[in-house]
C-alpha cells in the first residue's frame, strides 16, 4: 500500500493541532477508541504491541533517513572545504607566480632597433608627453592610461561587474562562487536558525531560499539548467546558508545565478588550473589540439589542420608523379 497517498490528508489534520505531537496522538487514539474495536477487539497486551512493533518500525526508518540525510550533508561541506582549500592553494600559487615573474625581458636586436626607432620619433613628434615622478624620474604620460587602456573591453562587457575572487559575485543577500562545473551560493541567515525554519527549493531552471514567514531571499528563474539530484544544500553555524550546485553544462561560466542578478564580466573569470589528466577523452582530445595549434602559431608553423592538408596534397603528388606541381600554389 501506497502510504504516502494519506499525506496530505494527515499534514493537513498536524497543521490543526496547535498543541503539535501530543495533541494529534490523543485524536488518533481518541478515534480509535470512539469508532473502532481497537481496545476492545483484543486484548491489552495485543493492542499495546502493535502499537510499540509500528512505533519501533518507522522509529528506525525515521533514524535511518536522519542519519543518512546528515552524511550527505557531512559530505556536502567536506566537499565545499575542500574546493576553498584548493581555491585559496591556487590564489597563493598565482601570487607567488607572479612575484617571480621577470621584469625585464629579453628582446632582440631587430626588436630592440625598432623600440629605439619609435621612442626618438615619439621623442621628437611631442617632447612635451612626459611627466615627472617625485623622485625625478621620468615616465611617459601614456603609462598613466595604461590601466583604462587595459579595461577598455567591448560592448558587450561595458557596464557588468568585475568578477570576485571566485569568479562570481558579492552581492546584497549572498555571494556565489563557480568553477566549471560547479556553483557554491552562501547565503548568511538574518537569525540563528534550524533546517526545519528554511525553505530551499533547488530545481531544473529555479532556486527558490526563504526563512519560513519571512520574504524569500532567493526566488528566481536560474541563468542555466543544473543538475537536482547532484545539488545539495547545508546549514552551517545556524547563521549561514550553503548550497551546492552542479552545472548542466560544465563548458561555460554563468554571468550570473539568477536572471534578476546583475551580470559579472566572464571575460576576466580566471579559471583554476587543472591536469589534462582530470578531463574527459573528448574534452582532452580537443584541449591538447587546441595546445599543440597555438605553439605551432606561435612558432610560426602549420597547425595540425594544414599538415593533414600537407600531407593528402604530399600522397596525391607521390601518386601522380607525371603531373607538373611546380607551378601550384598552396595555402
Amino acid at each position: 500500500m501506497d502510504k504516502e497517498r494519506f499525506d496530505g490528508m494527515l499534514l493537513a489534520m498536524a497543521q490543526q493541532h496547535e498543541g503539535g505531537i501530543p495533541e494529534l496522538l490523543d485524536t488518533v487514539f481518541s478515534f480509535l477508541a470512539r469508532k473502532t474495536d481497537f481496545y476492545t477487539g483484543a486484548s491489552d497486551e495485543v493492542a499495546r504491541n502493535l502499537v510499540l512493533e509500528n512505533f519501533q518500525q518507522h522509529g528506525q526508518q525515521a533514524r535511518e533517513a536522519r542519519d543518512a540525510k546528515r552524511r550527505e550533508q557531512e559530505e556536502a561541506e567536506r566537499r565545499r572545504r575542500e574546493r576553498q582549500e584548493r581555491e585559496r592553494r591556487h590564489e597563493q600559487e598565482q601570487q607567488q607566480q607572479q612575484q617571480q615573474e621577470p621584469q625585464i625581458k629579453e628582446v632582440t636586436d631587430e626588436e630592440a632597433a625598432r623600440i629605439q626607432a619609435d621612442l626618438k620619433k615619439a621623442k621628437s613628434e611631442s617632447p612635451a608627453v612626459e611627466s615627472h615622478t617625485g623622485d625625478g624620474d621620468k615616465k611617459p604620460a601614456s603609462d598613466e592610461k595604461k590601466a583604462d587602456d587595459d579595461d577598455d573591453d567591448d560592448e558587450d562587457s561595458k557596464g557588468k561587474l568585475k568578477p570576485n575572487a571566485g569568479n562570481g559575485c558579492d552581492l546584497e543577500k549572498y555571494q556565489w562562487t563557480q568553477t566549471l562545473q560547479e556553483i557554491e551560493v552562501h547565503v548568511p541567515l538574518p537569525m540563528a536558525c534550524k533546517s526545519r525554519d528554511l525553505v530551499v527549493d533547488i530545481q531544473k531552471r529555479r532556486l527558490k531560499v526563504a526563512l519560513k514567514g519571512h520574504p524569500p531571499i532567493i526566488d528566481d528563474e536560474l541563468q542555466h539548467e543544473l543538475r537536482v539530484e547532484e545539488s545539495t544544500w547545508v546549514l552551517e553555524d545556524k547563521r549561514a546558508l550553503s548550497i551546492h550546485i552542479e552545472k548542466v553544462n560544465q563548458m561555460e561560466w554563468w554571468s550570473r545565478l539568477v536572471l534578476t542578478d546583475p551580470e559579472i564580466n566572464t571575460r576576466k573569470v580566471q579559471p583554476e588550473s587543472s591536469k589534462l589528466s582530470d578531463l574527459d577523452g573528448e574534452t582532452r582530445g580537443m584541449v591538447e589540439k587546441m595546445m599543440y595549434d597555438q605553439r605551432q602559431k606561435e612558432m610560426g608553423l602549420p597547425s595540425s589542420d594544414d599538415q593533414k592538408k600537407e600531407n593528402v596534397m604530399k600522397k596525391f603528388m607521390e601518386q601522380h608523379p607525371e603531373m607538373d606541381f611546380s607551378k601550384c600554389k598552396f595555402s
